[in-house]
């Protein structure tokens, strides 16, 4: 097998030792430092687990309520004038909202038009150049108690079209 192969498995496992050995020479108790840390992590998780379930109850009702195809079906003119196909009109609008409803819209392109395909490469260019920005906005932004992210929201949206714009034309230019 190839040396990265290896290396790669390794990595993991080395880094654990290394920290619990300059834990122990530091003379810093591991366990009890795992036991807090995983505490502090709970901790997170409960504090989170509000606005989390509130933003998944947001996007099934989203996506359930039949708002998503109508919204699609709204936009499906204006996105064909400007030559972008329809079939990606629900990973763009899905995007800044949930990764794992934009994957499944990923996905989905993928069985009915393939990964090579121009619609695939398109669909995975635009899950990667943008980012789950209101999901970020609600988890992190709760999760440390930010109640006012009015410009964080404009510049993230923002920063989402800017990415979207930028997997057209770059999926056009290589692949178009």
């Amino acid at each position: 097998m190839n040396v990265l192969f290896y290396l790669s498995n390794a990595i993991l496992p080395f880094l654990m030792a290394l920290i619990i050995s300059v834990a122990l020479v530091r003379k810093v108790h591991v366990y009890d430092a795992f036991i807090s840390g995983a505490k502090e992590g709970f901790d997170t998780v409960l504090s989170i687990l509000p606005h989390l379930i509130g933003m998944l109850v947001a996007v099934q009702m989203f996506t359930k309520s039949g708002l998503l195809s109508w919204l699609i079906a709204q936009c499906a003119p204006f996105f064909t004038a400007i030559g972008v196909p329809v079939e990606v009109v629900p990973l763009a609008l899905l995007r800044p909202v949930s990764g794992a409803a934009s994957s499944a819209v990923m996905l989905s392109i993928f069985d009915a038009y393939g990964p090579d395909s121009f619609l695939g490469r398109l669909a995975s260019i635009m899950q990667g150049s943008t980012d789950t920005t209101l999901y970020v906005l609600t988890v992190y932004f709760g999760a440390v108690g930010i109640r006012h992210y009015r410009y964080a929201l404009k510049v993230g949206l923002l920063a989402d079209l800017a990415g979207l714009v930028a997997a057209i034309v770059m999926t056009y230019l290589f692949f178009g």
